[in-house]
């Protein structure tokens, strides 16, 4: 017998591949509670983490559509969330609260 698998599964699997990548789900949130688009330097302090690992990540999730890089005229880059992963904000909410408790 044959079961196919669906292929939301992979997707799934695809996004909890790049979520669980050191910093990810800590630069979502911090992009999630910020008042508006965030410097490489604000994000980098708020995650207390290396300049290479939060700019990797940055360009990860950008690539998946999550984070959105913007160059102003100034040439100052800042970064902000997608509409596709303000949908997903309240679910890493979520699991930051279950943890708390």
């Amino acid at each position: 017998m044959d079961i196919e698998c669906d292929p939301v599964y992979a997707k799934v699997d695809e996004l909890l591949e790049i979520l669980t990548k050191s910093k990810s789900l800590h630069i979502l949130l911090i992009l999630h509670e910020a008042s508006g688009p965030l410097s490489f330097t604000k994000l980098k302090s708020s995650v207390d983490s290396s300049g290479t690992t939060v700019s990797r990540r940055l360009n990860e999730l950008e690539e998946y559509g999550l984070v959105k890089r913007k160059v102003s005229e100034s040439r100052s880059i800042t970064y902000k969330l997608t509409e596709k992963s303000e949908s997903l904000a309240p679910i890493i909410q979520s699991m930051y609260d279950w943890c708390q408790n």
